[in-house]
């Protein structure tokens, strides 16, 4: 631990030389300036060229200083990177807030400042004491004398803020959560060293000084002033980012080392909860926010959801079966007061930064409950995709063969689509001319659907597209979203997936046209599936089935597996469907 601890030390001080060596290149034109200053004043240094000197080094000095104001203040004052996070006050989670401090006076290092949750499966320290960031929020007083006041005393004002992933807090158990959080609460000693504290300021300042300097409409200058702020800044970052790496690297060491006393047998099996915990976050949030979201609805309960989305992995999953038998055990979450309150409080700031949706709810932007999921969402969608898919048929022009026994040929049926896509397949089979430019043979039609439906979708997007505003949604008292320490600009932040091509796009509304068939013709429901995501039930059972069969339609122009499928089923195609 002492020996993490100095090589932290030692690269915090060489970071704090990079800044001295900045300093002293800016005081170099001031001493040349005094030294010749002083020569004329003592008749050594005289003549016209030692005037001329003089005058011009003198100007330049001026410059450098001013320069060199200018870039100080900047990086003193430009406003850092700051995670986005729910602040969740100690009135409500006393609980937590006393597992934290009863943990870091465990460990003999003072207790972070306040705790906040971040809609991911990761836990740090991040310090909010920058002078543009304010004051650190407030903490209730410890009225018990004696330990309580003991540990009051320690804590200091420059704490870090302990960020723990909301997932953890449902998933995990109370004695694994505090396993899991004993190496993070360690880096609190190293954090308040004096060097340390002081080289971090620096680093941090330095990166913000050049995103300010790149936003032209945030630095208050002309163009020149803010590339030569950013110049400055950057050559500086690039000196000590080196030694920050190894500083950080060296409070990590620490810090592990410190928490190695705490829980280590429980921290391991923790660890494989933190990765079962990623994988099915990461499930939950692809396969069954995100079709929400596109929706313009955001389940409100994305934490409680991932505890379902890991028991039903636990059922299907041999190497995760031994993990169900942890549930009996006390959750994590009820550290919390109102931990519904602080559930939607994250789910809303998961699908803003994942997203992009506004900071509050609205008529296009609601919360949906996964009891209400299946029907505001699944079947919303399905619907949806599916009168999508005949409008841009309509605006291809594309015409069902006439038949006696279908009362409307051209009206919203499965069987348009099915003949479209084999007719456009039995076409390139006989080498039929393209029907788009660069488009020929059996992708001929297929790809000018495709197309369409991706220029469709992206225009409904872009309609669609939320507007991020500030504000916070409406939680318990004392939490809410730290809306003004991060920069709504740039949302969403972390992009889930990249863009559906088109032939995925294609093959999504064919699905969506099926299942709407299943729906009205036999009396098929939509459903949930806390792994895959929207799913469809005949009778009360999952088809597992439909997607191969979609696929070898949209890649292959092969329609029979998905005919007999039909057939098995008893759905018909060629009736009509309700489209949303």
């Amino acid at each position: 631990m002492e020996a993490g601890a100095q090589a932290a030390r030692a690269r915090a001080l060489a970071v704090l030389r990079v800044r001295s060596r900045a300093l002293a290149v800016a005081l170099l034109p001031s001493a040349a300036a005094v030294i010749l200053l002083a020569g004329g004043s003592t008749g050594h240094l005289v003549g016209p060229g030692w005037d001329a000197a003089r005058w011009t080094v003198c100007v330049l000095a001026v410059l450098v200083l001013l320069a060199a104001a200018v870039v100080a203040l900047v990086v003193a004052r430009a406003r850092p990177a700051v995670s986005p996070t729910v602040a969740v006050a100690e009135s409500a989670a006393p609980d937590l807030y006393r597992m934290v401090r009863d943990l870091a006076d465990r460990l003999d290092v003072p207790a972070p400042s306040a705790i906040a949750l971040t809609p991911d499966c990761d836990s740090w320290l991040e310090d909010r004491t920058h002078p543009a960031h304010g004051p650190p929020p407030p903490r209730e007083r410890d009225e018990i004398a004696g330990a309580a006041q003991h540990r009051l005393n320690r804590r200091t004002a420059t704490a870090p803020v302990l960020v723990i992933g909301s997932p953890f807090l449902w998933w995990m158990r109370v004695g694994e959560l505090r396993a899991v959080l004993a190496p993070v609460v360690a880096g609190t000693g190293p954090s308040a060293h004096p060097d340390i504290a002081a080289a971090r300021r620096f680093v941090r300042g330095l990166d913000a000084a050049v995103a300010v300097s790149a936003d032209r409409g945030r630095c208050p200058g002309v163009r020149l002033v803010c590339a030569g702020i950013g110049w400055a800044a950057r050559v500086m970052l690039r000196a000590c980012q080196a030694h920050a790496a190894e500083m950080e690297r060296g409070v990590a060491a620490a810090a592990a080392e410190r928490a190695q006393a705490v829980d280590y047998g429980l921290r391991i099996v923790a660890q494989e909860q933190v990765g079962l915990a990623y994988a099915g976050w990461d499930r939950l949030l692809t396969r069954v926010a995100l079709p929400a979201w596109r929706m313009g609805r955001w389940p409100s309960r994305l934490d409680a959801g991932v505890v379902a989305a890991l028991t039903e992995l636990s059922r299907r999953d041999r190497l995760a079966e031994g993990f169900a038998s942890r549930l009996g055990e006390r959750p994590a979450c009820d550290l919390l007061e109102e931990p519904g309150a602080i559930d939607e409080a994250a789910s809303l700031l998961a699908a803003r930064l994942f997203h992009g949706g506004p900071a509050e709810s609205g008529p296009d932007w609601a919360p949906v409950g996964w009891q209400e999921y299946p029907d505001e969402v699944v079947d919303r969608k399905w619907r949806t995709d599916a009168a999508r898919l005949h409008r841009v048929l309509d605006a291809l022009g594309v015409r069902r063969t006439p038949d006696p026994a279908v009362p409307s040929p051209d009206g919203p049926t499965l069987a348009r689509v099915l003949d479209h896509l084999t007719e456009s397949a039995r076409r390139g089979a006989r080498g039929a001319e393209p029907t788009e430019p660069e488009t020929d043979g059996a992708d001929g039609a297929e790809s000018a659907l495709a197309v369409r439906l991706g220029a469709e979708v992206a225009r409904e997007e872009a309609e669609a597209a939320p507007q991020s505003t500030h504000g916070a949604v409406a939680a318990a008292a004392g939490q809410g979203l730290d809306a003004a320490l991060w920069d709504d600009a740039a949302l969403p932040l972390f992009p889930l997936q990249p863009p559906r091509t088109e032939r995925e796009l294609l093959a999504d509304h064919v699905t969506a046209m099926v299942c709407c068939a299943a729906m009205d013709t036999v009396g098929a429901t939509p459903g949930l599936d806390w792994l895959d995501g929207p799913t469809l039930l005949v009778d009360g059972v999952r088809v597992a089935d439909l997607t191969p069969r979609v696929l070898s339609l949209v890649e292959d122009g092969d329609a029979v597996p998905l005919r007999t499928w039909l057939i098995e089923l008893g759905i018909r195609p060629e009736k009509p469907v309700r489209l949303g």
